[in-house]
């Protein structure tokens, strides 16, 4: 028989979006497969009244702003015991197939734990391919692009909880979102940890598609949200051992210079994001990580082989080694690259992301006397050229060069302005992906 799942929704306010999702999941999901549980965190507006109509809502009507997390706990605990839990936000449109292809998904493996959807906006590289500007337009290409195919499955390493199908096996083993995080924030990237440490797998559904309006309360007084995110990084890193922005270390500019399939070697893996990555797009790829950090490392190794000393395997390796922006971080970069090279094999690779110093915005800093200490907070910074030189004299000679994030900046400065108009100038580029081959 097949699982049903239990749909939970927190409100505070915005009856607008909350009433525009319900209806929504009625007219785009399957009946009789699911339940949609509302717990109300004491909204002022017409949201309760509207809520109190609908025969086809389980709802809990709070007194108090409980906050996120355990809003979310209470919702679960109103669900029938052997459905699926879905933590979804108010401020979401849902599109034809987006269930029926979540659940697919998270059922076609045991060790799938919990799975996602894509959205409108890329946050932890979750956002879809296209784009609309209406949504008549965004249920169209959303119908398309839900077409089932495994192959657009894509593991992670963390699951935003706007959108985020939880096995029940699962959820009887966890303690439950963590309710020192609210009102809210960062608690699904901890909720994600719990479910990987359990031994389960996170899958992001390419194949599902949903709107996702970003209109949280929270973000309304910018210096309340602000105090907010700092305590809850502070608690994370206090619970986990590392900071919440290891999920934003993808490397992904420069993995796609990889030729697959090949041998990589995930240098300063972190928790294996970039890892993932790269096993999404080059499933053939034999990728071994490399992280000194044991907590970082604790993570990591749920999804490739990971070391701790490049002498715990033998030399030439490797095909690629991908560094990321590690260049910029190392004491000595000259006995880093001349020490990678032992481990590359012949004509191997270095991939890595550099900051361009000598970007307009730079230039500008100099000229308008507004370069301080604080700009050289990382230890290395290199010029395009400089960059060449190193790599050279270390025994590489150079592949492939290209920017991934240009600039436009106003100056007031003349000269600055005559160097703006150069439009193939390397002034205008403020980060470079690179690959330089072994000789």
């Amino acid at each position: 028989m097949k699982r049903k799942t239990s749909i939970i929704l927190l409100t505070y306010n915005n009856f607008h979006y909350t009433k525009d999702c319900i209806e929504s999941i009625r007219r785009y999901t399957e009946k009789d497969s699911y339940e949609i549980i509302v717990v109300d965190n004491a909204s002022t507006d017409e949201t309760k009244d509207w809520l109190k109509e609908q025969e086809d809502i389980k709802m809990l009507l709070k007194q108090e702003n409980v906050g996120f997390p355990k809003g979310c706990n209470l919702g679960i605990s109103l669900a029938e015991k052997e459905n699926d839990i879905l933590l979804l936000n108010n401020d979401t449109i849902v599109t034809k197939n987006w269930l029926s292809n979540l659940q697919k998904c998270l059922h076609s493996k045991k060790d799938i734990g919990a799975v996602g959807a894509i959205s409108n906006h890329d946050a932890n590289l979750q956002g879809a391919s296209f784009t609309y500007q209406d949504f008549e337009k965004m249920q169209e290409l959303a119908a398309k692009n839900n077409q089932s195919d495994p192959n657009k499955w894509e593991e992670k390493a963390c699951l935003i909880g706007y959108c985020m199908l939880i096995k029940r096996e699962v959820i009887n083993k966890l303690q439950g979102l963590d309710e020192e995080y609210s009102p809210g924030y960062i608690e699904d990237n901890d909720l994600s940890l719990q479910i990987i440490s359990l031994g389960y797998r996170l899958m992001l559904c390419h194949d599902a598609f949903i709107h996702h309006y970003l209109g949280t309360a929270f973000r309304k007084d910018k210096t309340q949200f602000q105090q907010l995110l700092q305590k809850n990084r502070g608690y994370f890193q206090e619970k986990w051992g590392f900071s919440c922005f290891e999920f934003d270390k993808t490397k992904n500019a420069s993995i796609f210079l990889a030729d697959p399939p090949i041998k990589i070697l995930d240098y300063a893996c972190g928790i294996g994001v970039s890892s993932l990555r790269i096993k999404y797009y080059f499933p053939q790829a034999d990728i071994t990580g490399l992280e000194i950090d044991p907590k970082k490392r604790a993570i990591a190794k749920h999804f490739i082989p990971v070391i701790e000393n490049l002498k715990l395997v033998g030399r030439e390796s490797f095909d690629t080694i991908l560094i990321g922006n590690t260049l910029e971080e190392v004491e000595d970069p000259l006995s880093f690259l001349k020490m990678l090279h032992l481990w590359l094999k012949p004509n191997g690779s270095i991939v890595g992301e550099i900051h361009n110093i000598a970007t307009l915005s730079n230039i500008n800093l100099l000229l308008e006397d507004q370069w301080y200490y604080s700009h050289f907070e990382k230890s290395n910074h290199f010029t395009k050229t400089d960059l060449k030189m190193i790599f050279s004299s270390c025994g590489y000679e150079e592949d492939i060069f290209y920017p991934f994030e240009s600039q436009s900046q106003k100056t007031n400065s003349t000269f600055a302005s005559l160097l703006q108009n150069e439009p193939n100038s390397f002034l205008n580029k403020a980060y470079y992906a690179f690959r330089f081959r072994k000789k």
